[in-house]
């Protein structure tokens, strides 16, 4: 079977459901069909992800692409409302908070030069102004922190799922089926072939398959610099709940740690080797996690394993940040991909860039060149100080 449409997205997570409602909410006209082989999502990267949403970045770009995602989330839940339906996605803006030993803070102080100059309201903390925040946290080895209290953590699956609904109410189509691969004809994108068989033609399709998306670009001879690395995040609960609610917080050693609702939630970046994984282990908790988390705030000491799960980050292992735009070797074959765990974040500011770029040419609304393809070769890496 054949069919014909006018853009083609593989992967319909939460960027490639961002393009696609951005495509049709600016104004296209044509027919969008967006192919997600997991039905359910039950190991989509979106759902499985920490939720975060921060402007604590090293970049220009990525800033500017927080803060423009910040915007978005704050007016989502009515934006993408459907049949009156609002799309609710829990977005607390408890803060995001970077703890620092001696060797950070000067690093610290550079960071908040840049976020400021974008008008992140970010701040840098002495150690006994950490209390005010967390009155439980043990400081004895801090110097401070960075915080900002507009940042926070959503539910990544709401998110998802918000747009979803609203891409289909505005005509995009979704076929949960596999890609096997993209087709070319004559150095241009042309459509796609999925594993039943089926061909879909069309002259643009948007690569955002995720940890999958180096795979479906090495079957048409484009390798991309994405490996799939396991991500295990943990949820607890402990005997004395805490006095407040936390920002997300990274700990100097990587861990992080927040509230889920009146429980916590905790990870860390582990050096795992590259594949698709999704086992998680309680003795991660137990050897890695909790005694990071027990010798930084007393209240973790007695802790209780209520579940854990492990998603899988789109790793770029050249600079960590993600590669969006037009490939420079085959027309009409797009790319959002190798976010590094930042794709729920940067995803509004995603779908609108590339609605601008595939429908005008140009960026508009946001910069997002220094994410293009090109940047390997040239070296005009975006190294970003600040990854969890």
């Amino acid at each position: 079977m054949t069919k014909q449409t006018d853009i083609i997205i593989v992967g319909g997570g939460v960027v490639g459901s961002s393009i696609a409602y951005n495509l049709l909410q600016d104004g296209f006209e044509g027919s969008i069909t967006i192919f997600e082989k997991d039905k359910i999502y039950e190991f989509a990267s979106t759902p499985r992800s920490a939720g975060g949403l921060r402007q604590l970045f090293t970049t220009g770009v990525n800033i500017q692409l927080s803060r423009y995602g910040l915007k978005k989330y704050k007016t989502f839940a009515e934006d993408m409302a459907v049949d009156g339906e609002i799309a609710e996605i829990d977005f607390k803006q408890r803060g995001y908070l970077f703890l620092a030993k001696n060797e950070n803070m000067e690093q610290l102080q550079q960071q908040l030069q840049l976020q400021q100059k974008y008008g992140v309201p970010a701040e840098l903390m002495a150690k006994e102004e950490l209390h005010s925040i967390i009155p439980e946290l043990i400081i004895d080895d801090l110097q401070g922190g960075l915080y900002c209290s507009e940042d926070g953590y959503l539910d990544p699956y709401s998110v998802m799922q918000g747009y979803v609904r609203k891409t289909k109410e505005l005509g995009g189509t979704y076929v949960y089926e596999e890609v096997e691969t993209i087709l070319t004809e004559r150095g241009k994108a042309a459509g796609v072939q999925l594993k039943n068989g089926d061909v879909y033609k069309a002259p643009v399709v948007i690569n955002c398959a995720g940890p999958w998306a180096s795979e479906l670009s090495e079957k048409v001879g484009l390798p991309l610099p994405i490996v799939p690395l396991k991500r295990q995040i943990i949820q607890f609960d402990v005997a004395e709940p805490l006095e407040k609610y936390l920002p997300l917080t990274i700990d100097p050693s990587g861990v992080y740690f927040r509230h889920e609702g009146n429980a916590l939630i905790t990870g860390f970046s582990e050096n795992v080797k590259p594949g698709i994984d999704f086992r998680w282990k309680r003795s991660f908790f137990e050897e890695q996690l909790w005694p990071v988390l027990a010798e930084r705030v007393p209240n973790f000491e007695r802790a209780k394993i209520n579940r854990g799960w492990a998603g899988i980050y789109s790793h770029n292992t050249k600079d960590q940040n993600a590669i969006i735009g037009e490939h420079p070797q085959l027309d009409g074959y797009y790319m959002a991909c190798g976010f590094s765990g930042h794709g729920m974040q940067q995803a509004p500011g995603v779908g609108k860039g590339l609605s601008e770029l595939i429908r005008k040419g140009r960026y508009e609304t946001l910069d997002l060149n220094p994410l293009r393809f090109e940047r390997f070769a040239s070296n005009e890496l975006i190294i970003e100080g600040a990854v969890v």
